[in-house]
């Protein structure tokens, strides 16, 4: 089973298969077949089986199983909060960033030298 991986080195395959893993084991856990999580979720029997056995599947499947299942509120864990640091508020004066810029890269120094004396 994937409860060992360590998401950190995993790639998005490995990633997929472990999440698929862990929504079985819950779905099982209920004692719900995959027919009734499907049709409770809107998806097809396939497109359960899919995200099960952690082939790809659209993130609209995927959040629809989690709603079924009753694990919306760990979709806010998902990602973490954006907001704004208090420093950065305060420089901004309460303006939110609309785009971002990358950082420029700072110029090497260049050699310089004297002319010569003419």
């Amino acid at each position: 089973m994937a409860a060992d991986l360590d998401f950190h080195l995993a790639n998005s395959a490995q990633i997929e298969r472990a999440l698929g893993e862990r929504l079985e084991a819950i779905r099982l856990s209920r004692n719900l077949t995959q027919a009734q999580t499907a049709a409770e979720a809107g998806v097809s029997l396939r497109t359960l089986r899919r995200l099960e056995a952690g082939d790809g599947v659209s993130l609209d499947a995927f959040v629809r199983v989690l709603m079924a299942l009753r694990l919306q509120d760990h979709l806010a864990a998902l990602l973490p909060d954006p907001g704004v640091r208090p420093i950065e508020r305060a420089t901004r004066q309460g303006q939110l960033r609309q785009r971002a810029r990358p950082r420029t890269a700072s110029r090497p120094a260049s050699a310089w030298a004297w002319e010569p004396d003419a």
